[in-house]
């Protein structure tokens, strides 16, 4: 590769944070991890700071390097963007970084990933599954899908769709521990949470045409829905997930749905969250828009 100019020292940081060491970074680039420690050397004197640390067990980014690192994958990108429009205006190709939560993207964006490539064989999809949200205007993903209400920022979003939440418990769990018949039983109950930062603590009931809420209390609490459903299979408690991440669980009867007449019925909107304006890729237009027409729970 060439690694005479900025977008050169930029792509061997880049790589270099992508494989977590400089000898793997070394081999993915066809060079050496000597010549891969003078790039990196020669970008750090040319900023006037570090932006590695390396010691024997690994490489960890400084505050500056993170920043420089934010930066890079955009540029990179930027650039990768506009040689593929120049190089070919008339066939979408290029590559899209995608973020999704584990259950969600088993269930509902692999399937799509798959029918997306089978109509876009020239745009190369990178699926992450993960429950962390990631940050998209550093570069670290080009589209995230995200559930419920989404905080102000300058990223642009598009409804794909919504979905329900339902209360669930074992079979196994309430035979030993009984099957609450109204919200308050709850309260004598292990109930399985989310731990993320803007899950709500409380579980939304309706009754007589008035909502009111409940304090879940447990000891266990997970990020992944997928593995509260899996914790409330094995009888480590009562779980109110997503209804898509339950819906085959109960159609088994490994799963029983409960206090369905106080269920308040609530949608969670579900979003694409992307870097939107005149910029951005046609890559990135497109699989918005093919999530948006076949997403489907």
């Amino acid at each position: 590769m060439d690694v005479g100019g900025r977008s050169g020292e930029m792509e061997v940081l880049v790589r270099v944070a992508q494989e977590g060491s400089l000898s793997a970074a070394a081999r993915t680039l066809g060079l050496t991890p000597s010549a891969v420690s003078r790039i990196i050397a020669r970008t750090e004197q040319r900023l006037g700071t570090r932006l590695l640390l390396r010691t024997t067990r690994a490489i960890t980014f400084t505050a500056e390097g993170e920043a420089y690192l934010r930066g890079a994958r955009r540029i990179l990108a930027d650039l990768a963007e506009v040689e593929d429009a120049i190089a070919d205006q008339s066939v979408p190709k290029g590559r899209i970084r995608v973020s999704a939560a584990l259950g969600h993207g088993r269930l509902a964006i692999v399937p799509l990933v798959a029918a997306f490539s089978a109509r876009y064989p020239n745009i190369v999809v990178d699926l992450t599954l993960g429950d962390e949200v990631v940050d998209i205007l550093g570069g670290v993903a080009d589209v995230a899908v995200r559930f419920g209400p989404l905080p102000d920022s300058p990223l642009t979003a598009r409804k794909i769709g919504e979905t329900g939440q339902v209360v669930v418990a074992s079979p196994d769990y309430l035979a030993r521990h009984g099957t609450p018949q109204v919200p308050e039983d709850l309260l004598q109950h292990n109930c399985l949470r989310f731990n993320f930062r803007r899950a709500e603590p409380n579980w939304p009931f309706l009754r007589d045409g008035e909502t009111f809420s409940l304090k879940a209390c447990g000891n266990i609490e997970c990020s992944s829905g997928e593995a509260l459903a899996q914790l409330a299979r094995v009888g480590a408690g009562i779980a109110r997930i997503g209804a898509f991440t339950v819906n085959e669980d109960i159609g088994r009867g490994d799963l029983i749905p409960l206090l369905e007449t106080f269920n308040p019925g609530e949608r969670e909107p579900i979003h694409a969250v992307f870097v939107g304006g005149p910029t951005m890729p046609a890559r990135v237009r497109l699989f918005v828009d093919f999530l948006i027409e076949h997403h489907r729970l």
